[in-house]
C-alpha cells in the first residue's frame, strides 16, 4: 500500500499565515492546500530560494503565476517547506495551448541569468538532461529505453539555438480553470533553448496524454523543432531507463511517440 505524503506541519503552515488551514492534499501530493497557500517540500533551499525570487518578479501577459509567500520572518523556505499562492485549476488535454504558454513563459525567462545550482543538480532528470544533450554519459537500462536511446541519438544533428532559462517540464503543470488565464505552477529550471521546451510539452503529450502525431506537426515551425523533438524524446527515455519506478507498461506510450518523432526526421 502507497503510503501519503505528509502533510506540513503546524509551525510551517503558521510561518506561512495558514495556522488554522487544514492541509489538503493537491491531486496525490506533493503539494497541499493549506487555505489560500500551497506549501510543497523544498528540499533543496537554494534551488527553493531562486525559483520563488524568480517567480516573484516574472510579470508573463495572460498567465497567471504562482507567487512565492515569505514567511512570518522573510524567508522562502523553512524546516524544509516553500508555499506559493494557491492557483486554481486543473490540468486539462489542451496540449496546443501548454505549448503556446510555454512560448510566452519563455519570452519572459529569456535574459535570466543561469542558476548556478544546475551545474550541481545530480538527481535523475539532470543527469538523464545532460545525458541527452552529450554532456554525460552513464549506462541506461535498455529493456527501459537504453536501446531505443542508442538508435535515435546517431540521428542527432548540431544545433545553432540560444539557451536559457526554461521551465521543463510544463505537461502537466499548467491548469486551466474555466474563462481564467492558464496557471503555471512548479517550476523546473534547465538550460536548454526554449524549443527544446516546447518540445518536451508535445513529446510528453504524445507518450501519456492523448495528443496525436498532429501536434508534432502543428508546431514545426519553430526553430529546429525535429532535433528539439529528437532531444526531448532522448532525455525522456534517458529518464525512463534511469528512473527506479519505471516499468515496462510506462515505457509503451514513451516508445509510441519515439516512433510519431522519427518519422518525422
Amino acid at each position: 500500500m502507497t503510503r501519503s505524503p505528509e502533510s506540513p506541519p503546524a509551525h510551517v503552515r503558521a510561518a506561512f499565515g495558514a495556522r488554522d488551514a487544514e492541509p489538503e492534499l493537491i491531486d496525490g501530493g506533493p503539494a497541499w492546500r493549506c487555505g489560500d497557500a500551497t506549501i510543497r517540500p523544498a528540499p533543496k533551499p537554494a534551488e527553493a530560494t531562486w525559483i520563488a525570487k524568480t517567480l516573484d518578479g516574472l510579470d508573463v501577459p495572460n498567465l497567471r503565476i504562482g507567487r512565492p509567500l515569505r514567511s512570518t520572518d522573510g524567508r522562502y523556505v523553512v524546516g524544509g517547506w516553500s508555499a506559493t499562492k494557491f492557483l486554481a485549476g486543473r490540468a486539462e488535454a489542451r496540449h496546443d495551448e501548454v505549448i503556446a504558454v510555454a512560448q510566452r513563459l519563455h519570452q519572459a525567462t529569456a535574459e535570466l541569468p543561469k542558476p548556478r545550482f544546475l551545474d550541481t543538480r545530480t538527481d535523475v532528470f539532470a543527469v538523464a538532461d545532460r545525458k541527452a544533450w552529450g554532456e554525460e554519459d552513464v549506462p541506461l537500462d535498455a529493456d527501459l529505453g537504453g536501446r531505443l536511446f542508442d538508435l535515435l541519438k546517431e540521428v542527432q544533428k548540431p544545433v545553432n539555438l540560444k539557451p536559457q532559462v526554461v521551465h521543463g517540464d510544463l505537461f502537466g503543470n499548467v491548469l486551466f480553470a474555466g474563462d481564467a488565464q492558464p496557471a503555471v505552477i512548479d517550476f523546473t529550471a534547465y538550460w536548454r533553448p526554449s524549443e527544446w521546451a516546447a518540445a518536451v510539452v508535445a513529446v510528453d503529450a504524445v507518450a501519456w496524454g492523448g495528443a496525436d502525431s498532429g501536434l508534432l506537426h502543428r508546431w514545426s515551425h519553430l526553430a529546429e523543432w525535429e532535433q528539439m523533438l529528437l532531444r526531448a524524446t532522448l532525455f525522456r527515455l534517458a529518464v525512463h531507463a534511469l528512473h527506479p519506478l519505471s516499468t515496462s507498461q510506462s515505457f509503451a506510450g514513451l516508445e509510441r511517440a519515439a516512433h510519431q518523432v522519427t518519422a518525422l526526421l
